[in-house]
């Protein structure tokens, strides 16, 4: 994770930067003064930094002397800091073969490129540094956290031309990943449709990001996943093994079971996020993106999780 690995060539093709463009239009129009302000009153930085050591003044903070420095001058001195407002926005983002199902105008990965898209833009008018690292069976292209318009382009490009990587998402690797590399408190963003994932103790890892970080998981889901339209005969083909079925939409009792399945898995994952707790952002293919993040963090400012973690 030392270094950047690019997952596209250096010539881009014209098909991907008219794609980038799309998403950067769609995108731009979206970030209201609602969503910046939403940003900036719930992330404020990490806290505060070392500025500087001077001599010790009535008044001051005795806790603060700097003992080291006390003793080696024989004056007694403390140590001072500022408040550190920029914050790092860090960017996990899915890129398995689930993630290019979409059965409407987007795919959820042009879905979670739109979220990327916003989130970055937001954070670059707020002058903070965004980062991003890609997985799916492993951990794919990375790039480190900056600031400006250019690193946003990237990360934008590097979403929207991620190729398809692996049957399942190792989500407990990528997570044990941010741990060994991010020291700083950052705000995490962890973009996936989690249906293809190993099931090796990424909850247990989810839970240790969240006490070290601000973390929030972001569920990109297309409607076709969480209800059937009454469509007659289809064939389906899983994206992830590449098997194929015939499934009656006709039939009420089959739409009644792909219904009540997919709830058990949503309230699944949403129990295992609060468990960990962790704040979430479902983000829907057919839905502007900015709607889910504008409620989440207005939820946040009043005090409120979802899943009542917070009340």
């Amino acid at each position: 994770m030392s270094a950047d690995k690019s997952s596209t060539n250096p010539i881009v093709a014209p098909e991907l930067m008219a794609r980038v463009r799309q998403v950067q239009i769609r995108t731009h129009r979206l970030i209201s003064g609602v969503l910046q302000g939403s940003y900036r009153s719930n992330f404020r930085g990490t806290g505060i930094e070392f500025e500087e050591v001077r001599p010790y003044q009535p008044g001051d903070e005795v806790r603060s002397i700097d003992w080291n420095v006390t003793a080696r001058t024989g004056e007694a001195h403390i140590k001072t800091y500022h408040e550190d407002r920029q914050l790092v926005l860090q960017l996990l983002v899915d890129t398995s073969r689930s993630m290019d199902f979409g059965s409407g105008e987007k795919s959820k990965r042009e879905s979670a490129a739109e979220f990327a898209a916003l989130l970055s833009f937001v954070a670059a008018n707020n002058q903070d540094q965004v980062g991003l690292s890609l997985f799916a069976e492993d951990t794919g292209t990375h790039l480190r956290p900056d600031k400006g318009h250019r690193h946003v382009l990237r990360i934008v490009r590097e979403v929207v031309a991620a190729q398809a990587d692996g049957q399942r998402s190792n989500l407990a690797h990528v997570l044990e990943d941010q741990l060994r590399h991010m020291k700083r408190r950052s705000l995490i963003m962890l973009v996936s449709d989690f249906l293809e994932i190993d099931d090796d103790g990424w909850e247990d890892e989810l839970a240790h990001v969240a006490r070290r970080h601000d973390l929030i998981c972001v569920r990109i889901y297309d409607p076709f996943e969480e209800e059937l339209p009454e469509a007659g005969i289809l064939l389906m083909r899983d994206v992830e093994t590449g098997r194929e079925v015939e499934v009656d939409t006709r039939s009420r009792a089959v739409r009644d079971e792909w219904k009540a399945r997919a709830t058990e898995r949503r309230n699944a994952l949403l129990q295992k996020f609060k468990q960990a707790r962790v704040d979430v952002i479902e983000v829907s293919t057919t839905e502007d993106v900015a709607d889910p993040v504008i409620r989440c963090f207005q939820r946040r400012a009043r005090g409120g999780m979802l899943g009542g973690l917070r009340t």
